[in-house]
Formats: C-alpha cells, structure tokens, sequence
C-alpha cells in the first residue's frame, strides 16, 4: 500500500474504501450483509493497510456510519474515518451539532475528516466554514473537506475557513475525467487532495458491461452511462483499459484505479461487495503505468462522449416508459 504525504493523524491510503452501498438497500445489502459481509471487508481491509474509510450521515439514512463504526471495532485509532453533512441548512450550529450526531453513530470522539456533502445553492460557506472552524477548535473535527464543489468554490470555501480545506471529494475515473484538468493540478501544487468516488464508473470500469449487456441493477440501470449509447461510446477506453491490464497482467478495474492513483495528490474511494473484490482494489496501489501507458489511457479518456444533457434525460425517460409497458414476468 502507499499513502499521501499529509499532516494527519494517521496517513492516508491511496485506495480507501468508500462504503456508501453499507446499509443502502436499493444496492441489495441487507441487514446481513452488514452483520457479516461488511464486518469481513472491514477487517480485512486494515489488514491490507487500507487507512483511508469514507461514508456520510445520508448513506442509509446513518446506517454506514453505524455498520462502519462497528465494523472497525477496536481498529478505530489505526485508520482514519471520512464522513460528510447533507447541506439542508447548513449554518454554523447545524454544522456542529450533525458533526456530534456522526461521531456518535461512528462510535468515536473524533472525525478524521469531516466534509461538506455538496454546494449549497443559496446558503454560503461562510457560515459552514465558521461551523466546521468551532469543531476543530474542540478537536472534534481534524481536518475539514468538501465534496462535490468546483475548483473556485474550494478556493472560496477555504478563504472562508482561513485555513486549509483540505481534500474535495468528486465523480472522477476513466469515464469522468473532468478534475484532470485544474483540480488535480491545483490540489498537487498546495498539498491538498482529490478524494475519487465512483472511480469504476459505478462498475462500467470493470469491463463486464457492454451494449449487449446492460445492468440490472435498478441504480446502474438509471445511470446515463449505462444508455446504449455510452456503452458503445466507451468501448474505446475499455479496449485501451483491457490492454493495459493485459500487460500487467492486472484486472480492467485494477488498472483504472491505477491511473488516478499515479497522481501523488489522489486517493481513490471504491466500494467493495466481497472481501475479494476488496483485494482486487487494494492490489491496484502496486501497479506502476508506463508513461505511454497513462497518456493512452489519457487520451481515450478525453475522446469518451457520451450522450449528457437533455439526450440523455430523453434515453432515460424512454427507458423507464419501456419498463412500464413491459409484461410482467413470473
């Protein structure tokens, strides 16, 4: 495993474990896959060195951060916990007092990095910042964070915090890689960190899903990645991913984590099922890409277009229409 170069209690891993899908029962995980699977993925992901664990108040309505906390048990102090407030309101004393109410679900006295789920639209970070400044003056709070912000909004969230925010968490893989071109520049210069969720494309990464065969899982299916069109759009980066992988003899997963990675300013957050798709991920921090290996696998990035905006919307909507006018099977 490697880590970041950070002034934090414990270093960051390169690959964490995102667990946004603990407790989330449109994903199919129950009560006991949180008694037993994740309990497993936890335990085995300390042992693999994974120090980087991120979840949110919103997973589950609270329960990933009850399942997490549990789960790291008395490995707590070993590893640094991630968590976010959904921004409904989020002005000073509700920043404070949710902060408190996860670092009760979490079972700890302390937050590793505590994080500002998405932009506002009307409540700004002036306010927030003064929120998450209080909790780090108690020490309930180590290190402040956002997620989903553009670039000017980082800059203007830590301008209002006077000190470093420091990691923004974003949609960024193969198929997302829109924070190559300023974040991940701006966060390498200032030692700040770019934090990588869905950095599978929600699975179309892995290279088991094609226009031909399409998920069924209701929550990829509502994906616009997963349209026809984009799978067919993305056949280019699966092909240039599939080839790298061949050369290490690697995984198409395990390499498309290895490209973010080989940014020293970027942790890749994936989900686990298994214990054993755990240490597919995990095994992605020893892969080294070539330098022509990352520019092709660059440039396949940057050619993906999908279908975005309205098309996209339109996809959808047919889609669900379909499914409405399909005969039921039993």
């Amino acid at each position: 495993m490697r880590y970041l170069d950070l002034p934090t209690r414990v270093p960051w891993s390169v690959i964490g474990l995102g667990t946004w899908q603990f407790g989330s029962r449109e994903w199919g995980y129950g009560a006991g896959y949180a008694g037993g699977a994740a309990r497993a993925i936890v335990a085995r992901a300390v042992e693999l060195g994974v120090t980087f664990f991120d979840t949110a108040e919103i997973y589950g309505f609270g329960r990933s951060e009850r399942i997490l906390g549990q789960a790291l048990g008395e490995d707590r102090d070993q590893v640094a916990v991630a968590t976010k407030i959904f921004p409904v309101l989020p002005v000073a004393p509700v920043v404070e007092q949710r902060a408190v109410a996860s670092a009760a679900r979490l079972g700890t006295r302390s937050l590793d990095l505590y994080q500002v789920h998405q932009p506002n639209p009307v409540v700004r970070d002036g306010t927030t910042m003064a929120g998450m400044s209080a909790l780090q003056t108690v020490g309930l709070v180590d290190q402040v964070g956002v997620s989903n912000y553009s670039l000017g909004r980082w800059e203007a969230a830590e301008a209002a915090l006077g000190t470093p925010v420091l990691s923004n968490q974003v949609q960024y893989s193969l198929v997302h890689p829109g924070p190559e071109d300023a974040m991940v520049p701006y966060a390498a210069s200032l030692g700040r960190v770019v934090i990588a969720y869905s950095p599978l494309g929600q699975g179309l990464l892995t290279g088991k899903y094609s226009a031909t065969n399409r998920p069924t899982n209701g929550v990829r299916a509502m994906n616009p990645l997963f349209l026809p069109d984009s799978l067919t759009a993305a056949a280019p980066v699966l092909a240039t991913v599939r080839e790298v992988a061949d050369a290490h003899r690697a995984t198409p997963a395990q390499v498309a984590l290895a490209w973010l990675i080989r940014h020293p300013c970027v942790i890749a957050i994936p989900g686990a099922s298994s214990v054993a798709q755990l240490e597919s991920n995990v095994a992605a921090a020893d892969i080294v890409l070539a330098d022509d290996e990352s520019a092709a696998l660059s440039a396949a990035a940057a050619a993906f277009q999908p279908p975005r905006g309205r098309a996209a919307a339109v996809a959808l909507a047919r889609q669900r229409l379909a499914g409405r006018r399909a005969p039921a099977v039993r």
